[in-house]
């Protein structure tokens, strides 16, 4: 059976794998829907949890919806500067 720090790697592994080939399809969108699904990703990229304490750190399951958010701006920041590279979005 493979140890953890071997599973953590095989996930991040998919996880960029999957951000990039997200990316790669939204570069095939036109303008207005590449702006659209920006818009979309924005409005999840920062949770609104209602939380009371601004300094707790989330455990287990609180931590879902964070990492959630947080991979959201991981592929808008990686969609944003694939862009500002190449502009006609040819290559990631």
């Amino acid at each position: 059976m493979k140890d953890i720090e071997d599973r953590m790697i095989e996930l991040e592994a998919g996880l960029i794998a999957q951000r990039r080939l997200l990316v790669r399809l939204m570069q095939d969108l036109d303008s207005e829907k590449r702006g659209e699904l920006l818009r979309w990703i924005g409005d999840r990229e920062v949770l609104r949890d209602g939380q009371e304490d601004p300094g707790a750190v989330p455990t287990g399951v609180e931590m879902l919806p964070l990492s959630i958010a947080s991979e959201f701006q991981k592929i808008a920041r990686a969609a944003r500067d694939s862009w500002a590279e190449d502009p006609a979005g040819r290559d990631i």
